[in-house]
């Protein structure tokens, strides 16, 4: 495709993975990113020797065939060095000091739930159906939500007969199965799909849909899993960016796109703003946008489409983070602690606000602190508006406080072993990100913002494509990837016809 032009908007994930993927198929590619260093909310700082993930702490799609395998087979570039997370998480309720371990074998992890939660056997039986459907279904690269005569014959080929038992799910929330199976009233085992399903799809069992919350709760077990990377979550990106620099392409960071540009429902290029506040407009045949719905309205300003602004002006907000970042003492950590923890504080308060805690913690060696030291990351989902509304930094302590006294109960934290403190919010997330009002994870995985009924790759506008954790499949760098993977054959395919 010489002499095609591509302007990649965002050196996240999935802006990456587009932009390495069209050079490596001979476009010509420049990638915008506003951030000192690539990978978006999957990259890294450090602090006094250690080596903190800003946002994503884990990866999926590193076994073969996954997605990350997949791409990084065809950039001929290897894998980062990872481990399995075995157990992917355990799992505190509140009052209780034996953790639900999700374990990576399916049998041990069978066994496991059937203590935890006697009876439930056949509604885990239906998940592990539609997610082997699903799972089938999604390896055959369907286009979602289809958008073309290309996209809908990209789905019609993806499907087979077992495909079409997912069908009668479509509509149901993972609530509806638990309805259907009489166990809405198993508090424990609520609880537990709550406190998963807000990590990866933003909303709780009465709003998750079911088809997307098979893939969600079953991914962890081999085949499959998660993995925790060598060194840290940079890994991910300084191979992408390695390989696509390899291919002639173009990453400039510190430069902020300020306005997309179009003509006649056509995308002409970019205006940008480099770090001396110098702008100037670049022209592209293709923009990627790799940024959060809500970003891309900001960007087409007076182009956007009217229809598709109101459709995410109507989006229920999304939810922001409070993370905080600790460099402790080995002697911090309890012997045999799983490299990802959650808790649950009290029944009675939602899952939110430093109620509930997702922990992950570095191994001796992995390259995340020095000897003898250890790297604690703790989050919780927070509404935004608060963060702007209040006392910034009143509010930042509050939480801070708050969060190292719930730790303070499974880890020994104290003034000789906490040697690094630090603290994200919305606002911190929204200035090094960019992402409108620091929002994280995406647009929540409900039944008319999920799969078939998402928001496309392919926008109302000729030639601009998003990808992200706004688009099927949703948050992660899988899922992020996947997206990107689909608006490479999408483009691919503009190009030939």
């Amino acid at each position: 495709m010489i002499g095609k032009r591509v302007v990649v908007i965002g050196a996240g994930i999935g802006g990456l993975t587009a932009g390495a993927l069209l050079a490596h198929r001979g476009y010509s590619v420049l990638i915008l990113e506003q951030a000192l260093m690539p990978g978006g909310c999957a990259s890294t700082f450090k602090r006094q020797g250690f080596t903190f993930d800003v946002g994503a702490t884990q990866v999926a799609g590193l076994e073969p065939g996954g997605i990350h395998h997949r791409i990084f087979a065809e950039l001929e570039i290897d894998l980062p060095t990872a481990t399995h997370c075995d157990p992917a998480c355990a799992v505190y309720l509140p009052g209780e000091t034996t953790p639900i371990s999700v374990w990576r074998d399916p049998e041990k992890w069978k066994a496991e739930r059937e203590r935890q939660f006697p009876g439930s056997e056949p509604f885990w039986q239906l998940l592990a159906d539609l997610f082997r459907y699903s799972w089938a279904f999604q390896g055959r690269d369907p286009v979602l939500p289809p958008r073309s005569a290309w996209d809908l014959l990209q789905l019609v080929k993806a499907v087979r007969p077992d495909t079409l038992l997912t069908l009668p799910h479509t509509f149901s929330t993972v609530g509806d199965a638990l309805r259907g199976y009489g166990l809405a009233g198993d508090r424990r085992l609520k609880t537990f799909l709550d406190m998963q399903l807000k990590l990866y799809s933003q909303v709780d069992t009465d709003e998750t849909a079911l088809l997307y919350a098979a893939t969600a709760l079953a991914v962890s077990q081999a085949p499959h899993g998660l993995f925790h990377l060598q060194g840290s979550m940079q890994a991910l990106s300084d191979r992408l960016v390695a390989a696509f620099e390899r291919d002639r392409g173009k990453l400039l960071l510190r430069h902020t796109v300020k306005q997309i540009h179009t003509q006649n429902g056509r995308v002409t290029g970019v205006t940008i703003r480099d770090q001396k506040g110098e702008m100037w407009t670049e022209p592209a045949d293709h923009v990627v946008a790799n940024v959060t719905v809500q970003n891309l309205m900001q960007l087409l300003d007076d182009d956007a489409p009217k229809g598709y602004q109101q459709r995410v002006e109507k989006l229920p907000p999304s939810s922001g983070a409070f993370v905080i970042y600790l460099g402790v003492d080995q002697s911090a950590i309890p012997s045999d602690c799983p490299p990802h923890l959650q808790f649950l504080y009290d029944y009675s308060r939602a899952i939110a606000e430093n109620n509930s805690l997702f922990v992950s913690v570095s191994k001796p060696g992995d390259g995340r602190a020095p000897a003898g030291k250890a790297t604690i990351i703790a989050s919780s989902f927070t509404e935004t508006k608060q963060w702007w509304e209040a006392d910034h930094n009143s509010l930042k302590q509050r939480y801070m406080d708050e969060a190292i006294a719930r730790l303070s109960q499974f880890f020994t934290l104290n003034d000789q072993t906490i040697q690094v403190t630090e603290a994200a919010t919305p606002r911190t997330f929204a200035y090094y990100t960019a992402r409108d009002r620091g929002i994280v994870g995406g647009i929540g995985q409900r039944i008319p913002t999920f799969g078939p009924f998402g928001f496309a790759n392919r926008t109302p506008i000729q030639s601009l494509w998003l990808v992200g954790d706004s688009t099927h499949p949703g948050e992660g760098t899988a899922g992020v990837s996947y997206s990107a993977l689909t608006v490479v054959r999408q483009i691919e395919n503009c190009d030939r016809s």
